[in-house]
């Protein structure tokens, strides 16, 4: 007797509104500041920070846009530029593997943060007055600054919140882009693909190779044997 195959789940897939943001608006905030990082389980490459910045103009969400874990490459490839035009500033704030190995993946995050705040300080933003939504239960960015931010956290803010799924998008591609040029310089260790996550390739190019410059040193004693 043949069993019958389970059918899998179906995958909700929730669009991102701008129902929290509003709610936010309405309270007085001038600007929302979405927050998202990328690259937190790599085993190379930076750690990323994007922020993208609205106001209660920014209405009319682009098309297809999701938390980049949700979307393929091509998809946010090609949406990224959309998201850019549709958001009054954005940054991308990193923190190098280097600084990763020195001060621990937690406060790497606050610092890629911080340096992506002083890029929109920098393109005129009001950062003081600013409210700034940032994906997940860990206020991260808080610590790491020398003076207190409104920072809200949000759990499945990259899902459900469009300023912080804007931020996503841009903070993916961007780290995503890095990879890609980085891997033209060690091409053995497939970061094209993997983007320095540890895929089965990438760990056993570490095994064959070692580590390099890129590779998050403290990080590979954990995932190599």
């Amino acid at each position: 007797m043949t069993s019958t195959p389970r059918k899998q789940p179906a995958v909700t897939v929730i669009d991102p509104t701008l129902e929290y943001e509003q709610t936010l608006f309405d309270a007085g905030a001038p600007v929302v500041i979405g927050c998202d990082e990328v690259g937190r389980g790599a085993v190379a490459g930076p750690v990323a920070v994007g922020m993208a910045v609205i106001d209660s103009e920014c209405r009319e969400i682009p098309l297809g846009l999701r938390d980049s874990k949700l979307l393929s490459e091509k998809k946010r490839v090609a949406l990224a530029p959309v998201v850019s035009a549709w958001v009054l500033h954005s940054a991308v704030g990193l923190a190098g593997p280097e600084e990763v190995d020195e001060i621990g993946i937690i406060k790497a995050l606050g610092l890629a943060g911080k340096r992506a705040l002083a890029i929109l300080h920098a393109q005129g933003v009001e950062v003081a007055s600013s409210v700034l939504v940032l994906d997940g239960n860990h206020d991260y960015l808080s610590p790491a600054l020398r003076h207190p931010l409104d920072v809200r956290t949000r759990v499945k803010g990259d899902r459900d919140c469009a300023s912080v799924s804007a931020a996503s998008v841009i903070a993916k591609v961007h780290r995503d882009t890095l990879m890609i040029t980085a891997h033209e310089r060690f091409p053995r260790y497939g970061w094209q693909g993997n983007k320095g996550y540890g895929s089965v390739e990438h760990m056993s190019a570490i095994r064959e190779l070692g580590p390099c410059a890129f590779h998050r040193r403290t990080w590979l004693t954990e995932h190599v044997g």
